[in-house]
């Protein structure tokens, strides 16, 4: 559907249901319609699913889900409010998407939503599940028309073909796996390095060989396997060292005397073959049977995508080597998140537009210097792996391309098929990789693309085009991309684009080498190395690379990274340099979403996209929460549409504020703590020792009330602690251990006091406000409450003393939870809670008296609405489905309340608006 007929269908769909709409009875029609009229559906009965059942404690059901794209919808009347509780058949009162979230909740893992849309009929609100806390985004029905994209994720899945496709490529790289372990059995050192590469390439040529056998590529089917199969197994090592020459020779070049069956193979030329000897081992039945059996006959490799199979492929590496090099494999619906809104978006509209043209001479010649165009743009992904970014982007390009021929030949029978049909290459596309492996599959995963695009050209033109011998390609270069120029590799004046997934590597993960790396990299203008470059996540360095490249140019860059560049401490280290140097600033951004891998080993991490440049375009800035897009006048670092701002640490609070320190570090092996049981057990026998001993918790025990104790021996006297023998003994064992530990370390400092722990010089022996370390991103408020009983803090839990109701009010309220969510670092996707970043710089109200007043008031209705339930844990208490009705209002009244001490507007404004204007006032604050 192009673009204009779907917002035709949208104004449509929008005209014929403004201000109607029922539950009960309009809502199969309506989804349907909207799915088949303005999103294309061709059998949308069959697509989206009514009323399915979902146990609860009583019978209920799912108003609707598009299981193919993980979508829930919670349906309500016009006129309905869905951000209104509703009391439900059990008595509970749920907004909408609690509801939904509930029902959620119950279902099969594979079966949750990634999105529950909230709907009734004149708005659609989107909850995206990567981020649950979020505000939703709101699409309103009259809006549908220029807003129709937002809501394209509800049939955004892999059309089956290329479900198909993946299935192949997934059989195919366990197919090689197999083949791969068999044959490295064979070499007479499989743990030599140049053997291994040998079978490195070994696989990569039988693949190729089976690749063109099944895709004709060779002449006719099954050729490579009806050549092997005249061999037996003692004899294929010669015939395939006698193959491999062949293909590596030229036709007029060839002994005129050889045997026919290798003589009817083609020249194949490339490098693929003729690199080098590589040693190849004696085969055994076992392999043989897998190659002629499972991989050629009872296997169709055609119908391979080469972007998927490239990754796969590679994940025949050890998978040691892969973690230790940082990979993770590029899902293409990742892929397609970096280069859409990067260039391939523009692109075709631009193509759109074109065929709107009604002269057909004018549309030829826009069509033709369109392909001229598309084979102009120049890509380099300086970390390419298997080569998966480049594949996709190529065959994206050619795709397009044989788009404008398809309309050029509709048009005109005379269209002229010169050297010049096919105009986009492979040879525009550049890459710099590490691992010598993943060199030589990128290159053949770009020969196997460039044959199938070839394919496709021919299906359009009705012709047959040479497709062998291959061009040599050697724009791929191995070596390790940030000490390369890559101006070396190709010059800056070439390059439109820069896209990848470089290395995922925490610096805490990071090798010696990696290390250096970032100390060589991100450096000054004096080439002396920036504060914190030792602490940063190793994907900065092309970050800083990247930027250092385009500086002055029109270059537009995006990349794949691990979140933690936007979070945290990291944000001022990893930004502020590419922003004062090189005059960087984000042009599109996809906040944290998981990471979804086509390889079978799925990389659990959460990640960002970011595009970014040095020039502007006078373009609104992309921001994608999901599928939802917001457009910006700017994107900061924290991937907020707001001011940029750099919040760095601080050892002190910027407004007037309580004291925070952190928790006590036992460095006791476990000697000094205590669970229940050692507990009771240690006062059968030393009723006396009870007095030392003191609740005792990190977060996760504070958080669900599980009970810990410590020995608290800090004013014990020598002759006390000699009456006490079983406590003696844990002294006695935690001074051998500390004493055993490395000198250099805290446990070792600590050894003349083995009946202390690590000291915290601001703590105080007084009640204060308890906050975990670590928290649930499930969780609207993170669990903290008043602690009057004596309790000592782990090194997992902050303390605020001499903190009051009204700082327990502001600092569980939903402002600092925004503040909280944007600046925070992540433990996975957990929030982690910090002193320097997220209380030190946190914006906090100047409230009159009575707004001071209120929200003491309703910080007291919170801890109240707990208090009911004293058998229930903070765990409990916050979970989102579970929450009691009374807590959650309590929680609302005071959100309105300190929201109302900021000024802020409770009804209008959104959580990023209330970051946005906390950013502000936190520049105003430092200046």
């Amino acid at each position: 559907m192009k673009e204009s007929e779907q917002k035709a269908a949208a104004r449509a769909f929008a005209d014929k249901w403004k201000g109607k709409g029922y539950e009960k009875g309009e809502t199969h029609s309506f989804w349907i319609e909207l799915l088949r009229t303005v999103y294309g559906v061709q059998n949308p009965e069959s697509f989206i699913v009514f009323e399915e059942q979902v146990d609860l404690s009583h019978k209920s059901f799912i108003d609707a889900t598009i299981p193919e794209t993980h979508v829930m919808i919670e349906q309500k009347s016009i006129g309905k409010d869905l951000s209104k509780a509703i009391k439900q058949s059990d008595g509970t009162t749920l907004t909408p998407y609690q509801q939904a979230k509930r029902y959620a909740a119950e279902l099969p893992y594979s079966k949750r939503p990634r999105w529950i849309v909230a709907c009734n009929f004149a708005e659609f609100r989107v909850y995206n599940m990567e981020n649950p806390q979020a505000e939703p985004e709101i699409v309103f029905l009259k809006d549908l028309p220029k807003e129709y994209y937002r809501l394209q994720f509800l049939v955004n899945a892999r059309s089956r073909d290329a479900k198909k496709e993946m299935e192949i490529s997934l059989a195919a790289g366990d197919i090689v796996g197999k083949l791969y372990d068999a044959l490295l059995k064979q070499y007479k050192d499989p743990t030599n390095k140049e053997s291994l590469q040998s079978l490195n390439k070994l696989c990569v040529r039988l693949v190729f060989c089976l690749y063109a056998e099944d895709a004709g590529i060779f002449g006719k089917r099954n050729m490579f396997h009806d050549y092997l199969k005249t061999f037996r197994e003692k004899n294929i090592r010669k015939a395939l060292i006698d193959l491999f020459e062949v293909l590596a020779t030229p036709e007029e070049k060839r002994d005129p005397y050889m045997d026919k069956d290798l003589a009817a193979f083609p020249y194949v030329n490339g490098g693929l073959f003729e690199d080098e000897k590589i040693e190849i081992p004696n085969f055994t039945d076992e392999i043989l049977n897998l190659l002629l059996q499972h991989a050629s006959e009872d296997f169709d490799w055609s119908g391979i995508s080469p972007t998927i199979f490239g990754a796969v492929f590679e994940s025949t590496l050890n998978p040691e080597t892969r973690r230790a090099g940082g990979m993770h494999y590029t899902s293409l619906e990742n892929i397609h998140k970096v280069i859409d809104p990067l260039f391939l978006d523009d692109l075709k509209k631009e193509l759109e537009a074109i065929k709107e043209s009604k002269q057909i001479n004018i549309k030829n010649k826009k069509l033709q210097a369109f392909q001229t165009k598309l084979a102009s743009l120049t890509l380099l992904d300086p970390a390419s792996g298997s080569g998966n970014f480049l594949t996709e982007t190529y065959i994206s390009l050619r795709r397009l391309e044989n788009e404008a021929l398809k309309e050029q030949i509709a048009d005109s029978a005379e269209i002229m098929l010169g050297e010049l049909l096919i105009q986009v290459s492979i040879q525009q596309f550049y890459g710099i990789e590490i691992n010598d492996f993943a060199v030589t599959v990128a290159k053949t995963a770009l020969w196997i693309a460039e044959a199938q695009m070839l394919e496709e050209t021919e299906n359009i033109v009705h012709m047959n085009l040479d497709y062998l011998p291959l061009k040599t390609y050697s724009n791929i270069v191995e070596g390790n991309a940030l000490m390369l120029d890559w101006g070396e590799v190709v010059p800056k004046e070439k390059v439109s684009y820069i896209m990848g997934n470089p290395p995922f590597v925490g610096y805490s993960f990071q090798s010696k080498e990696q290390k250096e790396d970032m100390l060589r990299v991100y450096v000054d203008e004096k080439n002396k190395p920036y504060k914190k470059a030792g602490k940063i996540d190793y994907v900065s360095g092309w970050y800083f690379k990247a930027a250092q490249f385009i500086a002055g140019t029109r270059i537009r860059t995006a990349f794949v990274s691990t979140n933690s560049i936007t979070q945290g401490e990291q944000v001022a280290d990893v930004w502020k340099p590419l922003y004062e140097r090189f005059g960087v600033h984000i042009d599109f951004a996809h906040r944290t979403f998981r990471w979804d891998s086509e390889s079978n080993d799925k990389a659990a991490v959460h990640v960002v996209i970011v595009g970014f440049s040095t020039s502007e375009n006078g373009e609104k800035k992309k921001l994608y929460s999901g599928e939802q897009l917001q457009l910006a006048d700017n994107i900061n670092p924290y991937l907020m549409s707001a001011d940029t701002v750099f919040v760095e640490g601080r050892n002190t609070a910027l407004c007037e504020a309580p004291e925070i320190t952190k928790g006590f570090q036992a460095t006791d092996n476990g000697y000094l703590i205590l669970d229940e049981n050692e507990k009771t057990e240690l006062l059968k026998k030393e009723p006396n020792a009870a007095k030392w001993i003191r609740p005792y918790s990190m977060g996760l025990e504070f958080i669900r009330n599980i009970p810990r104790y410590c020995l608290w021996l800090v004013d014990i006297s020598p002759a006390e602690l000699q009456k006490l023998p079983m406590i003696k003994q844990r002294v006695a064992a935690c001074k051998e251990w500390r004493q055993s530990a490395t000198p250099t370390g805290d446990a070792y400092k600590l050894r003349d006091v083995p009946h202390l722990f690590r000291p915290c010089k601001q703590f105080k022996d007084a009640p204060y406000i308890a906050v975990p370390l670590v928290s649930s991103e499930n969780r609207r408020y993170i669990p903290m409450g008043f602690i009057d009983n004596g309790m000592i803090p782990g090194n997992n839990l902050f303390g605020i003393f001499g903190a009051t109701l009204y700082h327990f009010g502001v600092l569980t309220s939903n402002v600092h939870m925004a503040w909280l969510r944007v600046v925070c670092g992540r433990l996975k996707s957990d929030y982690r809670y910090s002193i320097n970043i997220v209380y030190n710089n946190f914006p906090w109200p100047t409230p009159t008296d009575a707004q001071k007043q209120s929200i003491e008031q309703t910080a007291q209705s919170i801890l109240d609405a707990r208090a009911k339930f004293p058998d229930a844990s903070l765990a409990d208490l916050y979970d989102e489905t579970t929450m009691p009705p009374d807590l959650r209002k309590a929680h609302q009244a005071n959100d309105r309340a300190v929201m109302a001490a900021y000024g802020f507007n409770t009804k209008t404004m959104t959580e990023a608006s209330c970051v946005a204007e906390l950013m502000r006032m936190y520049q105003n604050l430092i200046k």
